[in-house]
């Protein structure tokens, strides 16, 4: 696809986020495969996986309030909802939750186990309903909805 009267291509918004993001990272080592959450056997994440950790008290108040739940993992501490990469663009998440591009793992003694594997092959939650969820239990106005100010 060319731009108007043919003068170059055409970049979508997803690109120069991604473009935008790669020019942006610092320049480390690979990360070790140990330290990202592992997909289930038989799954395929074909638009990448970031994740959102919250605090374990949020998660059973969260599951009742999703259309679909994804991979979820867990440990006494956190619970980690796997979402597509790029999830957090033009997004504040609440806090306490924590956005992870690259489903990376803090220095965790071991890996949190998976708790819920949803039917299929695809391991998202829908990033939209999970950020309007933490909004409500959080008491956080979704940032489209806040005043704008001059």
């Amino acid at each position: 696809m060319t731009g108007t009267f043919g003068r170059g291509p055409v970049l979508s918004m997803d690109t120069l986020v991604r473009v935008r993001r790669e020019l942006a990272a610092p320049r480390t080592p690979a990360v070790d495969a140990s330290r990202r959450l592992v997909l289930p056997a038989g799954m395929t994440a074909p638009l990448g996986c970031d994740a959102v950790t919250v605090p374990a008290r949020f998660g059973p108040l969260i599951l009742p309030r999703l259309p679909r739940v994804g991979c979820v993992y867990a440990d006494a501490a956190h619970w980690w909802w796997l979402v597509p990469s790029d999830s957090d663009y033009a997004l504040e998440w609440p806090v306490p939750a924590r956005y992870t591009t690259g489903a990376l793992l803090p220095d965790l003694p071991r890996a949190p186990g998976l708790i819920h594997r949803p039917e299929g092959d695809v391991p998202y939650t829908p990033p939209i309903p999970l950020y309007l969820a933490l909004c409500r239990i959080t008491g956080t106005t979704p940032t489209w909805s806040r005043p704008v100010s001059a």
